[in-house]
C-alpha cells in the first residue's frame, strides 16, 4: 500500500495513485480478508484526503498565490476525475460483495447513496464548480478599503462597528458596503455560472432538482426538506419574537428610534453595539496571546482537550490572523494522514474571534476523538452532529472566559454570545429558506435580480427589527456575502439544528459539567458509526426540528439573557 509523508502528498499525481487503486480493485475480496482490504483502502483514502486538504489550504491562506492555484487546478483537471472513478469502483466492489464488517453498517449505507448518485459525466462539472469556488474566494479576499490612511480588509474594518461613536460606525459601514457592492456584477456573473453547473449536475444524476441531488449527497437520512420548512416556521414562531425583544432592549438602551445596520456589531444581522457606557470587548492584543489564553481555557476544561490544543500550537496548525489575500471565514480542515486538524480563521482582536476559535477547536477535538476508529470510512460524522461538537464547545468552555476577561466582562461576553446565538437562528432560517427557494425555482433562482427580491422578502419575515431604508441594495445583496450559498450549497441548516443540540448539551452541563463533558466526548468518538438521533442522544440531547423543542431550548438560555 502507498506510503508517503504527509507533506509529500501535495505533489502526488494520478500516476502515483493509480497502481494502488488498481491493486485494491483486482484483489479478491472475501470474509477472510475484508478487514485487511478495508485497512489498506483506509490508508489510501487518508493519503488522498490529505492531498486534497493541503491543496485547498494552500489556496485559502493566500488567495494571491498563483502557484498554489495552478497546482489545485492541475489536480482538478488531471487527477480528480480519475480519482473519483476509482473510488466509485471500490465502493461498488465492497457493496457487491455483500460483506459487512463490524461497525461498517452506516458507512456502507453512505456508500450506497454515493454510488447511486455517481455519474462520470459529472466529474468535469464538479471540478469546474470547485474552480468557481476559488473565484469567489479571490473576489472576497481582495476586498479592501482605505481607512485612516491604511489599506485594511473588510473584516478588520468591522472592528469599528463595535465602537460607541455612531457616526464613525456609519462611516465605516458605508465604506465597507460600497466596496462590497462594487463586486455586485462579478458575483452575479459567478452565480449564474454556479447555477448552470448545478442544474446540469442534478440532471446528469437523474434527480428532479439540485436539492434532491444535495440531499442524497449530504446523506440526509433523518429529515426531509419539508422538515426544514417546519423548522423555519418554528423559528418564526418561537425565536423571532425573542430576537425582536433582544433588538428592542438594545434600541432602548442606545436611545434610538430605530436600529440601523451600523448599530449591529457585524453590520447586518448580529448583536447590537453597547450604548457607550461599556467599551468594546478586546480579548487579546496579538495572536500569540490569543493562543495562550485559549490554551488556558482548555487546560481547565479537560486535560485531554488541553493536550489536543497544545499539539495544534506546537505543530503550527493554527492560522488565525486576518490579512490581505486570505480567504474569508474560518474552518477546521482534517489532515487524516497526519492525524491532525488544521484551524483557519480571520482574527482581528474581537470577542467573535474567541468564539470562533472555541468553535473550530470543537471540530478539531472531534477529529482527534474519532480517529481511533479502525477504518477511515467510519470517521465521517453527520455534519448536523459535527456542528454540535463545535457549538457545544463554545458553551462548555464558557465558565472559563475569565482567561480573557475580568469576571464582570466574562459574564457580559457570555450573555452577548447567547444573544448572538438567539439572533443567529432567524438568520439561519433566511439562508436555508433562500436556498430551498432557489433550487425549487431554478429559473428564477438563476436570475440575480429575482434572488435579490427573494432575499429581501425573507429578511423582512425573519429579521424585521432592523431598518435598512435607503440601503435597499445592500440589504437585497446580502446573499452575496454568505459564502455557504455560493460554495457549500445547502450546508447551513446544520448550524441551526446543531445549535439546538449544543444548548441541550450545555443544559446538562449546568447540572453536572463533568458528566456532560464525558457524554459529549463519547458522542464525538462514535464518528459515523451511529445515526444522527443516536449521536444526539449519546451527547445528552434530542434531535428535532419542532417548536416544542425550540421552546425547551430557549428556556435553558432565558435566565442568562437579562430580558
Amino acid at each position: 500500500m502507498i506510503h508517503v509523508s504527509p507533506s509529500e502528498t501535495i505533489h502526488l499525481t494520478w500516476s502515483d495513485l493509480e497502481p494502488h487503486f488498481r491493486e485494491l480493485q483486482n484483489r479478491p475480496l472475501h470474509a477472510g480478508n475484508v478487514e485487511a482490504w478495508l485497512r489498506d483502502w483506509s490508508q489510501l483514502a487518508q493519503t488522498v484526503d490529505e492531498m486534497e486538504a493541503r491543496l485547498t489550504i494552500a489556496t485559502t491562506v493566500n488567495t494571491a498565490d498563483s502557484e498554489a492555484e495552478a497546482r489545485l487546478h492541475r489536480y482538478l483537471e488531471q487527477t480528480f476525475p480519475a480519482l473519483k472513478e476509482a473510488e466509485q469502483r471500490l465502493k461498488e466492489k465492497i457493496l457487491a460483495s455483500g460483506l459487512q464488517p463490524q461497525g461498517m453498517e452506516l458507512p456502507l449505507r453512505a456508500m450506497r447513496a454515493h454510488v447511486e448518485l455517481f455519474r462520470e459525466a459529472n466529474l468535469p462539472l464538479l471540478a469546474e464548480e470547485q474552480k468557481l469556488s476559488l473565484e469567489y474566494d479571490k473576489i472576497i479576499g481582495a476586498q479592501t478599503v482605505e481607512w485612516e490612511g491604511q489599506e485594511v480588509t473588510l473584516n478588520r474594518l468591522k472592528t469599528v462597528l463595535q465602537e460607541p461613536d455612531r457616526a464613525r460606525r456609519e462611516q465605516a459601514w458605508r465604506r465597507m458596503t460600497e466596496r462590497q457592492l462594487a463586486d455586485r456584477a462579478a458575483i452575479n456573473d459567478l452565480w449564474t455560472r454556479f447555477m448552470d453547473l448545478r442544474l446540469k449536475i442534478a440532471a446528469n444524476a437523474d434527480k428532479p432538482d439540485y436539492r434532491a441531488y444535495q440531499w442524497q449527497g449530504k446523506l440526509r437520512f433523518d429529515y426531509t426538506p419539508q422538515d426544514c420548512k417546519t423548522f423555519h416556521q418554528a423559528i418564526e414562531e418561537v425565536i423571532v419574537p425573542l430576537a425582536t425583544a433582544i433588538y428592542e432592549r438594545h434600541r432602548r438602551q442606545l436611545g434610538l428610534d430605530r436600529l440601523r445596520p451600523w448599530d449591529l456589531t457585524d453590520g447586518w444581522y448580529g448583536r447590537p453595539v453597547e450604548d457607550g457606557r461599556l467599551p468594546p470587548l478586546r480579548p487579546f492584543q496579538d495572536i500569540e496571546e490569543f493562543k495562550a489564553r485559549t490554551q488556558a481555557i482548555f487546560d481547565k476544561l479537560d486535560p485531554q482537550l488541553g493536550e489536543y490544543f497544545r499539539i495544534l500550537r506546537q505543530e503550527s496548525l493554527l492560522d488565525l490572523d486576518n490579512r490581505k489575500n486570505k480567504a474569508p471565514g474560518g474552518y477546521c480542515m482534517h489532515l487524516p494522514l497526519s492525524r491532525r486538524p488544521f484551524i483557519f480563521m480571520n482574527a482581528v482582536g474581537i470577542h467573535d474571534d474567541v468564539q470562533t476559535l472555541l468553535h473550530e477547536s470543537g471540530h478539531a477535538f472531534h477529529d482527534f476523538e474519532r480517529q481511533n476508529l479502525p477504518y477511515y470510512h467510519q470517521w465521517g460524522s453527520p455534519m448536523e452532529f459535527s456542528e454540535v461538537a463545535s457549538m457545544g464547545m463554545e458553551l462548555l468552555a464558557s465558565p472559563y472566559l475569565t482567561e480573557f476577561y475580568p469576571p464582570e466582562q466574562a459574564r457580559r461576553a457570555f450573555r452577548e454570545h447567547l444573544e448572538r446565538s438567539i439572533l443567529f437562528w432567524p438568520f439561519m432560517a433566511v439562508v436555508d429558506a433562500f436556498q430551498h427557494w432557489v433550487y425549487e425555482n431554478p429559473s428564477a433562482g438563476a436570475d440575480p435580480s429575482a434572488c435579490d427580491a427573494r432575499w429581501a422578502e425573507l429578511w423582512q419575515r425573519f429579521i424585521p427589527a432592523i431598518d435598512w431604508s435607503g440601503f435597499e441594495d445592500a440589504l437585497m445583496t446580502g446573499w452575496h456575502r454568505k459564502l455557504h450559498i455560493h460554495q457549500l450549497p445547502f450546508y447551513y441548516v446544520e448550524y441551526g439544528l446543531a445549535q439546538s443540540g449544543a444548548f441541550q448539551v450545555w443544559g446538562e452541563a449546568l447540572k453536572d459539567q463533568a458528566t456532560a463533558l464525558r457524554r459529549y466526548r463519547q458522542a464525538l468518538a462514535l464518528g459515523g458509526t451511529a445515526t444522527l438521533p443516536q449521536l444526539y442522544a449519546t451527547a445528552g440531547a434530542r434531535f428535532g426540528m419542532d417548536a416544542a423543542l425550540l421552546r425547551r431550548v430557549v428556556e435553558i438560555a432565558r435566565p442568562f439573557l437579562d430580558l
